[in-house]
């Protein structure tokens, strides 16, 4: 299934795959829809091996690349970047966010549940705040926020860092975001992609999600901003520490979910795609 465009931005096409509506199905009967929302440097393809494991009956799934990323990458040439017809605002999680409710509007969707990765998690609870007639709940896997003070006080050398060297800093920095049970060409693989996204683009979101002014990246902003999120959730975490996090400050709905996959890296849905994608089957079946 080739992406095709299904929006024009200014100066960019927002790529996605979908199955359609299932086959055999009525529109009245089918089931939810599901929009898979990749992270920083990503693409959509990411979620290919997660997709075999779904088994909601009558599921429809979307998954797009963000702009600026995979399929999507922007077509502004540097003098566009210069003259300020692209802004580092462009790529907030914010306006990553208003390009999917144009996607699900044009696709007359309804709500979906909404599934991000890392900046993806970001990005769907943007859209869970900004636009919530698009969206019935929430998935969030390793979500990128509530970065703690630690994490914070490196991010702007990192970012020096990033606008220095490029793309091949952001590869070797995402190399230890997986875990020693990871299947082996894993890691490389995905730091390819990386290495392919414009590092504009990578330091422009990155800025989006913890150094600008409404960014919601850092603890204290996370918690405000899910205060405003109002959306069944099912959060699921590599690790313990900022699974708890959330369980204390992040559970703004009663039937919210919190739930760790030990000795799996950051990628969960490439290192152990069966076990999240149960998740989500489990979750969207108590619809």
């Amino acid at each position: 299934m080739a992406p095709v465009p299904i929006i024009r931005l200014d100066r960019v096409g927002l790529f996605y795959t979908d199955t359609g509506q299932p086959v055999g199905v009525s529109a009245t009967e089918h089931g939810p829809t599901l929009l898979l929302v990749h992270g920083w440097g990503g693409a959509g393809g990411q979620w290919a091996p997660l997709l075999p494991h779904l088994a909601v009956p009558g599921l429809r799934v979307i998954v797009p690349d963000l702009r600026g990323h995979g399929t999507s990458r922007s077509q502004w040439g540097p003098d566009d970047w210069l003259s300020g017809r692209v802004r580092d605002d462009d790529f907030t999680p914010r306006a990553l966010a208003a390009d999917l409710a144009q996607l699900l509007a044009e696709l007359r969707t309804g709500p979906v549940i909404a599934v991000g990765h890392s900046m993806g998690g970001q990005v769907v609870t943007a859209l869970g705040v900004e636009h919530p007639t698009h969206v019935s709940a929430l998935v969030v896997l390793d979500p990128a926020y509530a970065a703690d003070d630690e994490e914070l006080a490196r991010i702007p050398g990192e970012q020096a860092a990033l606008r220095a060297e490029g793309s091949t800093w952001a590869a070797r920095f995402m190399a230890g975001a997986f875990s020693a049970h990871a299947l082996p060409g894993l890691s490389e693989r995905e730091q390819r992609l990386m290495a392919a996204t414009d590092p504009r683009v990578l330091a422009a979101a990155r800025d989006g999600m913890y150094l600008t002014d409404d960014s919601f990246g850092a603890r204290r902003s996370t918690a405000a901003y899910l205060a405003r999120c109002q959306i069944r959730t099912l959060a699921i975490y590599s690790n313990t520490a900022p699974a708890d996090w959330y369980r204390a400050h992040g559970l703004r709905h009663a039937a919210s979910e919190v739930t760790v996959l030990p000795d799996t890296g950051h990628y969960l849905q490439l290192e152990k795609p069966r076990a999240v994608a149960d998740l989500i089957n489990g979750f969207a079946a108590r619809f």
